[in-house]
């Protein structure tokens, strides 16, 4: 196996001089129009990056955790390690996912079906290290070897072939961040096993007990966030200024005097959104806005700390910070007194405030929640509001955000709205529950650090770009512009650097954005032209 055979600092150093990384002339060829199309070198670390950070087999650093200065420190850590995996597989340590995680590492026949349904796996041209599988052996072996009764007797006979080092350690952490969680694996394989879990856990095994963890997910994420109440860093007064701002341009866009509720009490629903729309997309908090004025909805926001931001980062990584965001998110519901949640397009919010959060707070702390997408369908099919699909007449396909559609099942509302008011629609293949990550899932889309967002475009966002280019090749011309609605804004953001990349834009005027947008651009009350085309 590749990962075993690097045992020492030299041998990785030796890998990585050898192979320079990923060679970008194995990931799968593009589609038209892309034959000419050369990939730049996903870039290698410096020698002085390599001297401060570790990084995987595959020469990319995610995690960037720093080289340790001693052996006695690599020591610890491996011993910590190997204390946390004994934590793991308790139920008095590991109360949410327990009983998934054992069924699937029992369970793996090694039929390797799994393989060929992950995209990273295919695009990167199928090197071993990306198998969906792999970590999940690597664990194995390391829990016969060094966990059960007799395990580091004949090791090699026993196929317990993983010395427990540092550099076994350290490489298994960063190749759990080379999978997007997207459960594609899953859904592949004959007898349920869930290798994407598998690797949350080992996510979750690093960041509790050794404190390693991707930083945009923790420092910049979890751990910001609950500490100012955004991600972003936005505090309360910032969120009130931009509500101004958005109020300003609805008058400006649409004419229409509109205010955005705060804390009202009692009210049907307390909306939250991703607060990277806040910042990024304020087109999708304006469009939210007037379908659910227009609407008659009886709806709120929070300006209480925490309680307009939905990001909750922890769910792909480190239960205790996904539970401590929850737990806010829920105080904040209960006190305005709100009916229910309801998440707007942000797949990952979906997911950790209602299926997540209900195995890991008691029930008496919960509030329902309900998908936007499941109440904008109401709206729309049942007329109230009022539209004229001719405003659409552009090709329009749809992503399928991974928490929203595989890990939810809320595959059909989306997809109801936009073949009444998008004339053009067309799909993606594979689709709804099959369809492919856009490669930013599991909080890629806003991985930052050295390497990472080179390898981030080039290989785990490959395939969704081809399935772009394949929905639009009857009109891929420039000229026609285009729509890639992705109701989510981890998808939204993973797609503008992948168009970015590519040239989408330009060479091929494929624009992207969410589905509310649509909505309020086909709506008779609200003048022509809500839509700007222009990428950013």
């Amino acid at each position: 196996m590749p990962l075993p055979h690097l045992k020492s600092p030299e041998d990785v150093e030796r890998f990585l001089d050898e192979n320079e990384g990923l060679d970008v002339k194995n990931l799968v060829p593009l589609p038209h129009p892309y034959e000419d199309w050369e990939d730049e070198p996903i870039p290698a670390l410096t020698e002085e990056q390599r001297g401060r950070y570790e990084v995987g087999p595959d020469g990319i650093s995610a995690t960037r955790t720093p080289v340790p200065e001693t052996e006695e420190e690599r020591e610890e850590k491996v011993a910590g390690f190997l204390e946390g995996l004994g934590k793991l597989l308790t139920k008095e340590n590991n109360w949410t996912f327990l009983q998934p995680l054992l069924l699937s590492l029992d369970n793996c026949v090694k039929c390797q079906t799994c393989s060929e349904s992950c995209p990273i796996y295919t695009a990167s041209g199928r090197p071993e290290q990306y198998r969906p599988t792999f970590r999940a052996e690597v664990l194995r072996k390391i829990i016969s070897r060094y966990l059960k009764p007799g395990g580091n007797l004949f090791p090699k006979l026993r196929g317990n072939d993983v010395e427990l080092n540092w550099e076994a350690v350290i490489q298994l952490a960063e190749l759990s961040y080379r999978c997007t969680l997207c459960r594609r694996c899953a859904q592949a394989c004959p007898v349920g096993v869930d290798n994407a879990l598998i690797t949350r856990e080992i996510r979750k095994l690093f960041s509790q007990e050794l404190g390693i963890h991707m930083p945009e997910l923790h420092d910049v994420g979890t751990v910001k966030q609950l500490a100012t109440g955004s991600s972003t860093g936005l505090n309360p007064a910032g969120v009130r200024d931009i509500a101004e701002f958005t109020e300003e341009d609805i008058r400006e866009k649409t004419g229409l005097d509109i205010r955005i509720p705060f804390d009202v009490e009692g009210a049907d629903y307390l909306v939250m959104h991703n607060a990277g729309e806040f910042l990024s997309w304020p087109e999708n908090l304006q469009a939210f806005t007037i379908i659910l004025t227009v609407a008659g909805v009886n709806w709120t926001m929070a300006s209480d700390k925490i309680g307009y931001d939905s990001v909750n980062y922890g769910l792909f990584y480190d239960d205790v910070q996904l539970s401590r965001i929850a737990l806010r998110h829920y105080e904040v519901a209960k006190k305005l007194k709100a009916k229910r949640f309801l998440m707007g397009e942000c797949g990952h919010a979906h997911k950790a405030t209602m299926p997540i959060a209900g195995r890991v707070l008691p029930k008496e702390l919960q509030v329902p929640g309900e998908s936007a997408l499941v109440l904008l369908e109401d709206l729309v099919m049942n007329d109230r509001i009022r539209l004229d699909p001719s405003r659409n007449d552009f090709p329009v396909t749809l992503h399928d955000p991974c928490n929203i559609t595989r890990s939810m099942g809320i595959v059909q509302p989306q997809r109801n709205i936009l073949k009444k008011i998008c004339p053009q629609f067309r799909e993606m293949e594979p689709h709804g529950v099959n369809n492919l990550c856009c490669g930013g899932g599991s909080g890629f889309a806003v991985g930052q650090g050295l390497n990472f967002p080179a390898w981030r475009t080039r290989v785990s966002g490959r395939l969704k770009f081809c399935q772009i280019l394949e929905a639009f090749s009857a009109s891929i011309e420039p000229e026609t512009k285009k729509y890639v609605c992705a109701p989510c804004s981890n998808c939204k953001g993973q797609l503008r650097d992948i168009l970015t990349y590519y040239q989408g834009w330009d060479r091929c005027g494929i624009l992207y954005g969410g589905l509310v947008e649509l909505i309020v651009n086909a709506m008779v009350d609200v003048p022509e032209g809500f839509l700007e085309w222009e990428f950013h």
